[in-house]
């Protein structure tokens, strides 16, 4: 769906660590993936600035492999902080989502 930017910009770190979470991953392929499932306008800029950031926030494990296609690929996965904070992105999502769903419906009464 086109015109999501902004509200994709506050939920991308949570998507971006459910993807690593489902299996060691790498930044072009997440990418692929958001533009498969929808989110047409993301760009792979925008996915390597959001995996610098969880690197930086210590909560992945990167391993640097040679790519018989150029450089070297870093392939991601969720260390036990990152595992703990896509818990806590989906408890702050289902959170958000139910009073969303709690607004929308007092409000159609």
């Amino acid at each position: 769906m086109k015109g999501l930017t902004e509200l994709l910009k506050g939920v991308l770190e949570g998507i971006v660590l459910q993807k690593i979470g489902q299996g060691e991953t790498y930044g072009y392929e997440i990418t692929q993936y958001l533009q498969n499932i929808g989110f047409e306008d993301i760009a792979e800029g925008t996915v390597y600035t959001v995996l610098l950031r969880l690197e930086k926030k210590e909560l992945l494990h990167v391993e640097k492999r040679k790519s018989e296609l150029g450089p070297p690929r870093k392939f991601y996965t969720l260390n036990d902080s990152g595992k703990y904070e896509l818990d806590k992105f989906w408890e702050k999502w289902f959170f958000l989502s139910r009073k969303l769903n709690d607004i929308k419906e007092n409000d159609s009464k």
